[in-house]
């Protein structure tokens, strides 16, 4: 049996207070109805035989002996059947009538408004513990709610298990960032209390030594203002109709010297017509993390495949190595700040772990994504996805 969505609002307001509306009304009348049958039928019944033929001939005819038909139903029925004073006995049923239906309008309305009440006090309830930083708290569904007021509940449901994931990544960075700090700065201050102390001298090697440690702070500080301006939507897009395959070259051609010195081949293959709308530079940023961590992680003398290739929807960009990939464990959680593998992509290899996180919130920015996936020849294969825009001139702040 197919279960039917939720009503509107609206409709379900609508439909029980036209119900009840109905329903009362109906009941008024009926019971008037069922008393004036009743009555009539009980007094017909006990008249002698002679005048009950009588009145329902005159009640047929009342015209033909009128004085007659009042007088039978003045001795029957009473004097005052037709008095139309408040005090007739039609108005005082209606009034009985009210006071006895007064309390089951009550009680259905309350009943009918039950689930609004119970949803909102759920709502209510769980907007409490938010606000009191129980963040995932969830608040109960009501099935029988308006459809408008299970959206809002799931929405809610959904924006406090955002507001938790986010607590517990803002918590971890906390924890990590103060971490990846205190390392350079504590060689650093380590490094040039030496040299006031007079345990080092004043040389260029020294001197330098201090600087690489503040370049690694002033490079980590400058990732963590863009993954910041990303989460606040503030990352800026100059958008241009490019080639990725001659972007990837150009990155590629950067990084030759290293890729030479650890013996890894590096190959772009993409169609020359093949074009998708991006931010060259910040694109490029995507391109060097992703480069830089196949020839930080990957195999010695290993290689690297660049595949830019259009796809149903927009342009597929993909890197993939024949190093010793990662587990499939650490797949979901490779794109999180801070975040490096166990094994072989590990913190000796160097890296902020901040740079596959920089990668999604570029690709995002533009509208794309960035996903990783284990191939079964081995190694580890990273795919951006950017899809078709317009061909107007965008610029995203």
């Amino acid at each position: 049996m197919k279960k039917s969505p939720p009503q509107t609002l609206w409709r379900w307001i609508c439909v029980r207070i036209l119900t009840l509306a109905i329903v009362t009304v109906i009941a008024v009348a009926g019971i008037m109805f069922l008393r004036f049958a009743l009555q009539n039928l009980w007094i017909i019944h006990h008249m002698p035989p002679d005048m009950r033929q009588e009145f329902l001939t005159l009640r047929a005819h009342p015209q033909s002996n009128l004085p007659r038909f009042h007088e039978i139903v003045d001795e029957r029925w009473g004097v005052r059947y037709s008095d139309p004073s408040v005090g007739a006995a039609d108005w005082l049923m209606v009034i009985i009538l009210i006071f006895i239906i007064t309390p089951f309008v009550a009680f259905t309305v309350l009943r009918y408004a039950r689930p609004l009440a119970l949803q909102f006090s759920h709502l209510k309830k769980t907007a409490d513990r938010v606000s009191e930083g129980q963040f995932g708290s969830s608040a109960t569904m009501v099935k029988s709610a308006p459809a408008e007021l299970l959206h809002f509940a799931h929405d809610f449901n959904r924006m406090s298990q955002q507001l938790a994931l986010y607590d517990r990544e803002l918590r971890a960075s906390h924890v990590a960032l103060a971490h990846e700090l205190r390392s350079p700065l504590t060689a650093a201050i380590g490094r040039m209390q030496g040299l006031l102390d007079g345990v080092f001298q004043p040389e260029p090697q020294q001197l330098e030594m201090v600087m690489k440690q503040l370049r690694h702070m002033s490079r980590l500080i400058d990732e963590l203002h863009l993954l910041s301006l990303a989460d606040a939507g503030q990352l800026k897009l100059d958008l241009h109709v490019i080639n990725p395959g001659e972007l990837a070259r150009e990155r590629v051609a950067w990084v030759r010297p290293q890729a030479e010195a650890s013996g890894m081949i590096i190959s772009v293959v993409a169609d020359s017509t093949l074009t998708c709308r991006a931010d060259p530079f910040r694109l490029g940023q995507v391109f060097s993390v992703l480069i830089e961590n196949a020839l930080r992680y990957g195999k010695p003398a290993g290689q690297l495949q660049i595949i830019a290739r259009a796809v149903p929807g927009g342009c597929s960009i993909e890197f993939r190595d024949d190093g010793p990939g990662v587990t499939p464990a650490f797949l979901p959680e490779m794109f999180e700040r801070f975040t490096r593998g166990e094994s072989s992509r590990a913190r000796h290899s160097g890296g902020s772990g901040l740079g596959l996180s920089i990668a999604r919130a570029i690709c995002v920015a533009h509208g794309g994504s960035i996903s990783a996936k284990l191939p079964k020849e081995g190694g580890l294969s990273l795919a951006i996805f950017l899809p078709n825009v317009s061909a107007e001139p965008l610029s995203r702040s």
